[in-house]
């Protein structure tokens, strides 16, 4: 037999295998020893988190004739058809492949005929959301009052994509991401048994990149040991073989931040670029630098918070003390706004050169400093000149008709205030890159019939190309029809200046003579 991919390998055979989901396995354990058994499951979580395999598990629980502590035995005959792929009894369907109307008929015409062998016929439907609407009326029925013999486990990584119809008649579990702590412990054991040398450090960068998803920890492992064969796996050979860096630079490129050296900033992107090293993966783990430095500020006394070592905890202490928390809050949103843009960059290193000078521009210490001096001279000034200041009795002024005075705020059509506050429900409609654009606007209105989305000049042009979707959205979503304008943060702030102007001027020419009076009872002392 050829090669099998590690993730393959490793895959979970019995529910003691499973990792970090103990809530999911004790559930499930229990339902079948109590045969409290529902008809239909759902099980969501991102990536790599086990639910495909605990679906799996679970179907061969159900069809198993010797059980072992709520376990498969993998002896059985029904145990090992399914090891060997030719139980009848259980489906696996991808939904992302087989997702139409045909599709669910032909299950609907099999689920008339029970189990020739076994208890249960069981059908595991991956990535579920990607059914048509079609396909999720036809499955409906069935799933509402399906035979006694016959279950569906669905899995997705986007429940809000379903239904609710289908939602409702599920028994859902959510899959949590597994912890950097887990999953060390577990590859660490899988390296053992396979005699493969690895540091210690080489596993926790692996299992934080990998975003608590075990396949893509066990993948990247697998690239590993494959450029390195025979070698011992050190930290720098991942961060070569995943386009990384290590984390001394980023320690560096913070110091040069702080300092406003762009040169130094310069310096060390050309280094990471020569070392051939990912920008948006630099970017995405400088982020994660930076907010480490966030909750080491914040968090001194304790060591749990966050999962590295001591070392590195005691050099993220030393760091941060040198940096104003709302500095570090400014950093993450710059480079957030930065990574936003490498996606759909020509030339990423560009624009994060860019975008690192700007934060060195934005303010220096000697502007600060030119500042203090210029402030302290007008001081002084305002002292040698024997100014007095003159205070107004505050009888002079009587606060009458505050509403008046301050501008009201802009009166929002009903249709339109209920598109801005569902806002995030349009977004979800879209997929990328479609979502990023409309993430990036923020919906408003100007008291007319229009729905105004604010951007940047950056997205204007991508977010004219979808107009019509987004309109035809939006009437699926709140039946009635939407005009949608995209203008710029600038217009924005011109058009809206102009209508809190013309509604001054309006209030202005309706304050008579009487309501002066009542302004200025003192003051006045004829009108002519």
């Amino acid at each position: 037999m050829g090669y099998i991919a590690l993730y393959r390998k490793l895959r979970p055979k019995n529910f003691e295998q499973v990792i970090g989901q103990s809530h999911i396995v004790k559930t499930l354990k229990n339902q079948i020893e109590s045969n409290r058994i529902s008809h239909a499951y759902l099980f969501c979580g991102t990536r790599g988190t086990g639910k495909t395999s605990t679906a799996k598990i679970f179907a061969k629980l159900l069809n198993c004739k010797e059980p072992v502590n709520n376990s498969p035995c993998d002896k059985c005959s029904m145990c090992l058809a399914f090891n060997e792929n030719r139980n009848l009894n259980i489906s696996e369907i991808d939904a992302a492949s087989n997702n139409g109307v045909d599709d669910i008929r032909e299950i609907r015409e099999e689920i008339k005929y029970p189990p020739t062998d076994g208890k249960y016929k069981v059908y595991i439907i991956d990535e579920v959301h990607m059914l048509s609407i079609g396909a999720f009326n036809a499955l409906l029925k069935t799933l509402e009052e399906p035979p006694s013999y016959v279950i569906f486990i669905l899995a997705t990584t986007d429940p809000h994509k379903i239904p609710v119809t289908i939602l409702s008649r599920c028994q859902r579990f959510d899959f949590k991401r597994i912890s950097n702590i887990d999953m060390v412990e577990a590859i660490k054991t899988y390296m053992e048994d396979e005699n493969i040398d690895i540091e210690e450090e080489a596993l926790y960068y692996i299992a934080k990149i990998s975003d608590g998803a075990m396949r893509d920890a066990l993948s990247i492992l697998d690239q590993c040991i494959s450029f390195y064969y025979g070698e011992k796996i050190t930290l720098n050979k991942v961060l070569e073989t995943v386009g990384a860096v290590d984390d001394e630079i980023f320690f560096r490129f913070i110091d040069a931040i702080v300092n406003f050296s762009d040169l130094d900033i310069i310096s060390i992107i050309d280094e990471m670029v020569q070392n051939g090293r990912d920008i948006s993966q630099f970017v995405s783990d400088l982020i994660n630098h930076i907010r480490n430095l966030l909750i080491s500020s914040i968090d001194k006394d304790k060591d749990n918070t966050l999962d590295i070592s001591k070392e590195k905890l005691e050099k993220l202490k030393n760091q941060s003390n040198t940096i104003d928390k709302q500095y570090l809050i400014k950093l993450i949103d710059e480079f957030s706004k930065i990574q936003a843009t490498l996606k759909y960059a020509f030339d990423q290193r560009i624009v994060l050169e860019a975008g690192c000078i700007k934060l060195c521009s934005a303010v220096s210490e000697e502007d600060i400093i030119d500042i203090k001096q210029k402030i302290s001279f007008l001081e002084k000034k305002i002292q040698e000149s024997g100014t007095k200041t003159v205070y107004i009795e505050k009888e002079n002024i009587k606060k009458e008709h505050p509403e008046k005075i301050k501008h009201r705020e802009l009166a929002i059509p009903e249709d339109i205030k209920v598109a801005i506050d569902n806002y995030k429900m349009l977004i979800n409609k879209f997929r990328e890159p479609e979502k990023v654009y409309l993430q990036q606007a923020i919906p408003k209105s100007l008291e007319d019939k229009f729905l105004y989305l604010v951007c940047n000049d950056a997205f204007i042009r991508r977010l004219e190309n979808i107009k019509d979707m987004i309109e035809e959205s939006l009437f699926e979503l709140f039946n009635k029809k939407y005009e949608v304008k995209i203008i710029s943060k600038q217009k924005y702030d011109i058009e809206y200046k102009k209508v809190i102007n013309n509604e001054n001027k309006r209030e202005n020419e309706n304050i008579n003579i009487d309501d002066v009076t009542k302004l200025f009872p003192k003051g006045i002392v004829s009108i002519e």
